[in-house]
């Protein structure tokens, strides 16, 4: 059993990119930290994501990590879509999503 749920944690875990930082409702300021801590670990790239109310504070990231942090990143590519999401009361509605890709 322990077994299980040790290999059940370790798929849900590998199912994230490492290079992807998730915007929430946390400050901008952890968000910064993700970013910076990835480029630090050798990645080339960092794909910002954020949907909904969150989409200001994934820009703000963004531009923080840019212009604080870590210099040389470039602004590669900016994504905009929107997803179909279900209410608990079973309701669909969407909500706007945005991509930005930092690149080093």
């Amino acid at each position: 059993m322990a077994e299980e749920q040790a290999r059940s944690e370790e798929v849900k875990a590998s199912t994230i990119p490492e290079n992807v930082v998730y915007i929430g409702k946390k400050p901008a300021m952890n968000y910064v930290l993700a970013v910076v801590t990835q480029f630090n670990s050798g990645a080339k790239s960092v794909k910002i994501r954020a949907r909904g109310n969150t989409i200001s504070r994934a820009v703000d990231v963004a531009e923080i990590s840019r212009n604080r942090f870590i210099h040389d990143a470039k602004v590669g590519t900016i994504a905009i879509n929107s997803e179909e999401l279900q209410n608990e009361d079973g309701t669909k509605s969407k909500v706007s999503t945005i991509e930005i890709t930092l690149n080093r």
